[in-house]
This record gives C-alpha cells, sequence and structure tokens, in this order.
C-alpha cells in the first residue's frame, strides 16, 4: 500500500525473506559480480519503502526492513550505485518499527540526502510526511500483526523477481 506525502511516497509491504527469494532477487540485481551463495535466510516482517523522483523515475530511497530477525534498512543511491544496509540495535533504538516511523517523520530530509536523493530531500514537507505518518503507521502495524500467508508471499516475491532476472539474463 502507497501513501502519498508530497513528493515522496511511502510504501507498507509486508515481506518474507528466504534462501529463494534472496537468490532471485540476488540474479534480479545482478551487476556482474559474483553476490555468494545465501544460506539460512528465514525471515519475514514489515518493509517501509521511501520513494521520489528521480531523473524522471520513481526511485526507492530508503527501505526499512522492520523484520523479527535481523531489523536493518537501506540507504538506495543511484548516483553511486550503492544500497548501504544498517543493521538496527533493538537496544539502542528500541522496536524497529517505532524506530524507522520516527526516522521517517524527524529525519527524512537528512536520510535522503544521505542517500543520494539531495533535491527530493530539500522538496520535503515534513508537515505533510507528518499528516500521512498516522495511516502509514496504521497499515503497518495492521501487516505486522495481521501478515498474509507465506505462499502468497512468497509467490508474490518469486513473482517480482522473474521478470527482472530474465531481462537480465
Amino acid at each position: 500500500t502507497w501513501f502519498d506525502a508530497g513528493p515522496v511516497r511511502i510504501g507498507v509491504e509486508y515481506r518474507l525473506l528466504n534462501d529463494a527469494i534472496a537468490a532471485a532477487a540476488q540474479v534480479a540485481d545482478a551487476s556482474g559480480s559474483d553476490e555468494g551463495v545465501t544460506t539460512g535466510i528465514d525471515d519475514r516482517g514489515v518493509s517501509l519503502h521511501v520513494n521520489g523522483d528521480q531523473d524522471g523515475e520513481d526511485r526507492e530511497f530508503l527501505r526499512f526492513d522492520c523484520f523479527n530477525e535481523d531489523p536493518h534498512y537501506h540507504y538506495v543511491s543511484y548516483e553511486r550505485n550503492t544500497n548501504e544496509m544498517v543493521h538496527v540495535d533493538r537496544v539502542a533504538h528500541g522496536d524497529p518499527l517505532e524506530f524507522a516511523l520516527d526516522c521517517i517523520r524527524t529525519r527524512l530530509p537528512q536520510m535522503l540526502e544521505r542517500a543520494g536523493a539531495a533535491r527530493l530531500a530539500s522538496q520535503v514537507d515534513l508537515q505533510l510526511v507528518e499528516k500521512t505518518l498516522p495511516k502509514v503507521a496504521a497499515a503497518a502495524y495492521q501487516a505486522r500483526f495481521q501478515p498474509p500467508d507465506d505462499d502468497s508471499i512468497r509467490a508474490k516475491s518469486l513473482a517480482q523477481a522473474a521478470p527482472v532476472a530474465k531481462a537480465a539474463g
């Protein structure tokens, strides 16, 4: 589910990440380097996506993966061709979903700038973001406490990776 907040869109998704989905995503995102073998991945949780326009394309710049086992977030920079993952420390940051919502509420322009989206960061209206966050939070907590079944999540994840992997191959 997507929520518009001026120049940014915030998406809420319940995700399942396992070896098969990770392998399909690596093939889809491959850039000629060997990413290695993934084994033993089995995690799930709510993801918050922060997208905006850059060079006429809707792009994801931040993703908060509020997973049960390994919560983390990503700075996605198209200018530098990087995807930096930062782990969330539950002791220091508390509940990963609350942490993510607070980052969006209070640090969104700074985080977008770090992700290489300075123009987008300068356009963020934090009052509009604040007005949108209750809907985002409601959807996120509903996804957390009433997640879809694993089979439908797995099928959707693999289907999303397949077209990209086919185009890359």
